[in-house]
Formats: C-alpha cells, structure tokens, sequence
C-alpha cells in the first residue's frame, strides 16, 4: 500500500466516523481498527500500531468527555496528534550555516540512491547562498565516481575524486583539504555502501568518519523495504552515529509507512524525502505537513514555498495585477503551466490544498495531467503572437489556423479543440476570480473583510474544487488560516488572482 492509499484509508475511516449522529465506544472501535488496518498494510510495525491505538484510547476517553463536547473533532485531533508523534523522534537535526564550514558524511546500502541523494542535497543548499562541495569516498561500487561526476557536473556542483586511488580515506581527507582551501561551506562526503550489512562496511565508515570528523552523518534508506527498516537504521545509527535520515523512493511505490516509522523509532530525524530520480524530486521533511497532507488537510505554507521558489518575487505583482485585469489570454495560461510544472508533481502540488488528498489523483492520473499540460504547452508554441495575446482567441482561430497549428505542434485537429475548451473554462473560473478582493492590511483581515471574501470565493470557485477544500466551513478554515498577502500569493501562483 502506499502512502496516498494510507493517508485514503485514515480519511475515510474518521470520515466515516464523523457520519455517526453519537459517538459511542462502537463507532470509536470500529474507526480505531480501520486505521490499524491501514497502518498494518502500509507495514508499519505491530508494536508502534499498538502504541498508537492505545495512545488514541487514553486521549479519547468517552466516559469522561464533558456533555456538548466535539467527539468527533477530538477522535480527529487525537489521531493527528498520534501521527506526528509516531514520526517524531522529538530532536531537530544538525543544520547547515552558510559562511560557516560544515563536513556531511553519507552512508546507506548499495542501492538506496545514497549518490544521487549527496547531489540533491547540495543542490538543496546551492540556491540558499552555500557553495557546497562533493567528495566520492566510494572505492567498493564501479562506476561510483562516474555517476557522481555526472551529477554533479549537471548541478554545477565542484567535485573530487580518483580513478586510481583505492584508499576511501585518503580520498575523503585529500578531498576535504582542497574544499576547504577553495572555501566551500557544505563539503559532502559520498562513501561506499554493501548490498548487505556487514562488518567490513562499518569498519570503513567508522574509519572514514574518525578522519574527516563530519559536523553531520545522514543514513539514507530505501524506502520501499518496510520493516526491513528498523534494523538498517539501528545498525548503522550503532556504528556511523547517525544524526539524521533521508528516505528515498517515496515516489507512490514504496510501502513508507513502515520505513518511516521505523526510523523515527531509532530517533533519527527524517530530514529529507526523495520522490523521484530525477534531481529536483526532493522535498523537505517536516512531521506536522506530512501528516496534514497525508490526511487531506493540506499544507498551505508548503504551498507558498513552492510558488515564491517557482515565480520570483519581482514577478509576483505583475502577475496579480494581468490577473486582475480580467483578461485571461493564452500567453498567461501558458505561463501558469510552466509555473505549475515548476511546482513538481501534480500530486504533491494538489495534495497541499486542504480537502484534497493524494489519493485523489493517482499515479497514473498524475502522469496523464502532466502529460496533459506538456500536450498543450506543445501546441501553444505553434501559436502566433497575435492568437497567444488576443483575449478571445476562439474566434480568431479559423479552421485553416487551427489545421495549421495542429500540423506545426504534430497533433490532430481534435486536440487543438480541446485545448482551446480547457482554456475556455478556465478563463471563465478566472474571468471571477478578478471580482475576489483581498484586503492587503499587513496580511490581516477583520472579520467583515474576511466574510466578504469567503462570500467572493465561493461564487468564484468550481462546485467541485470548493466541496473538495471541504466545503464553506473548509473555505473559512483556509482564509482564517492564511493572511490576505499569503492568500494573494497563493491564489496568484495557481493563476487564480486576488486583486
């Protein structure tokens, strides 16, 4: 099972529970065992899911709640609460600080993606202001150094490394002191992993280890082996010190619930998740989003972050005010994809709106939109300038316009048509979202001006995208979260502008 199935399967079992018109221990029961019946399949281990539900029992007392009190929010809040503690371990992580010098040293199993992660990780921290550095310590796996050399020339990462030198901890100080005399302040140290556990595997890291001294140790995981997990991650916290995971292969087909968890048992923060192969396909781990965006609840913050990661903030203000224009042209709706793609996965994007989960657009669902949104793009660039900017370019596409730019984009007539029905659609949902006014009072709204703009959202919002943020009260939850900058931001990133 994986993690947006999880995530569906704990959703529908409180929703369920919040159908009951009287909480007893019956409904509590029967909403208990479908989420240790999700946790079990998702492979978290048996002794944590019994924490868990014994946990939940002693904060969701029903004997002892008040008459007129919420059970169903508290069950909600319990299960939340219960959540973020299995995948806590109650110690933040050693952090980077620019200007200051900081070694990093990776371990992990051969074929957890440790190499690839190394360059993730800088590539993290590059745009930050540090000027990180790469080390290949690998001497055990062929084809190590390649592979770090071709990653990090593709980030623009300075790397080191020896084709003849067999030694690892030659390479790791050898390569530490050029970093060092060049000023780099995140020196990252890639060393060599075993398809299995093994002693000379811990010898070599815990010799590598005693010679660079690293600020930082990061075991990282395969996230598709489940409970396979606990006894990697004690192991290698028992002999590298281990300060911090990242967990890899999060992508939809690893059970990562049981990895997850696992980890969190051995108190090693999770600091990082990969959701892809490719390098932007990171993501920082923080216990109380993931879990919000696990069940559906959203993460609103996250969301901010990517739009300001994807359109500058110079840009922001020339976006919201084309928006406010009311006029919505093909050029802009192009400018939207881009930015949505820049985002990442349609899934990730989506499932940090509050009322929708990952679930709701699966894998295969994902790649067909993705898919979807490149089709378009493709067929806009076959596009004049004239029919990208004129705000009502349906009626200046004729027939033998439309023929000409479906053979310019390599597609068929009928996937101009639907190109052009999809921007119709849309402009209309964007031709009312011109009429939502924001109030822009330091980001704080009274509560007129948040009423008004609740009343505003809802005319403008599809049926569908508003029942699925949970309806007004979800509505009201979004806007009582988010001050009138962050909704301007957040609505302007997803070409839905405030004024």
């Amino acid at each position: 099972m994986v993690l947006a199935q999880l995530g569906g399967s704990i959703t529908r079992a409180l929703a369920q529970m919040s159908k009951a018109t009287v909480v007893d221990e019956k409904v509590l029961g029967d909403c208990l065992n479908e989420i240790t019946r999700a946790l079990l399949q998702s492979d978290v281990r048996f002794e944590t899911v019994r924490d868990v539900q014994t946990n939940i029992r002693k904060i969701v007392n029903l004997e002892t709640l008040a008459a007129g009190t919420n059970k169903h929010r508290i069950i909600q809040q319990a299960v939340f609460s219960e959540l973020c503690s299995m995948l806590d371990p109650g110690k933040p992580a050693f952090v980077p600080k620019k200007g200051k010098p900081s070694v990093v040293m990776f371990v992990g199993l051969q074929g957890s993606g440790k190499t690839t992660t190394c360059t993730k990780y800088a590539r993290y921290y590059q745009p930050k202001g540090f000027k990180p550095s790469l080390v290949c310590a690998d001497t055990f796996r062929a084809g190590a150094f390649d592979q770090l050399k071709q990653n990090a020339t593709k980030a623009r990462i300075p790397f080191y490394g020896s084709y003849t030198e067999s030694d690892p901890i030659k390479i790791a100080v050898d390569g530490l002191e050029r970093f060092r005399k060049e000023n780099s302040d995140l020196i990252i140290i890639d060393t060599s992993g075993r398809h299995k556990q093994e002693a000379a595997l811990f010898e070599e890291m815990r010799q590598v280890a005693e010679a660079t001294k690293p600020d930082l140790v990061i075991f990282v995981m395969d996230g598709s082996i489940g409970q396979a997990a606990f006894g990697q991650a004690q192991a290698f916290k028992q002999s590298a010190s281990v300060g911090a995971v990242i967990v890899t292969k999060m992508d939809g087909h690893a059970n990562g619930g049981g990895a997850l968890s696992a980890v969190a048992a051995t108190k090693s923060p999770v600091i990082f998740i990969g959701t892809g192969e490719h390098l932007h396909e990171f993501e920082v781990f923080d216990v109380r989003p993931f879990v919000s965006r696990l069940l559906g609840m959203g993460d609103l913050s996250g969301l901010i972050d990517k739009i300001q990661d994807v359109i500058p903030a110079d840009k922001q203000p020339e976006l919201l005010a084309q928006l406010s224009e009311g006029t919505f042209t093909l050029r802009l709706l192009y400018e939207q994809f881009q930015n949505l793609l820049k985002m990442g996965s349609l899934g990730q994007v989506f499932s940090m709106l509050p009322g929708f989960n990952s679930e709701l657009m699966p894998k295969g669902q994902e790649k067909d939109g993705q898919a979807k949104i490149k089709r378009y793009m493709t067929i806009m660039d076959s596009m004049t300038d004239a029919e990208l900017d004129n705000p009502n370019p349906k009626k200046l596409l004729t027939e033998s316009r439309t023929i000409r730019i479906a053979r310019g984009s390599g597609r068929q007539v009928r996937d101009v048509m639907d190109m052009l029905e999809e921007y119709k659609r849309l402009a209309k949902v964007f031709s009312k979202m011109k009429d939502v006014k924001i109030p822009k009072n330091n980001g704080k709204m009274s509560d007129l001006s948040q009423n008004q703009t609740i009343q505003q959202l809802v005319k403008a919002l599809p049926p569908q995208m508003l029942k699925q943020m949970g309806g007004i009260p979800g509505l009201k939850a979004l806007v009582n979260k988010m001050g009138g900058k962050d909704i301007n931001k957040m609505l302007g990133g997803l070409g839905l502008g405030g004024d």
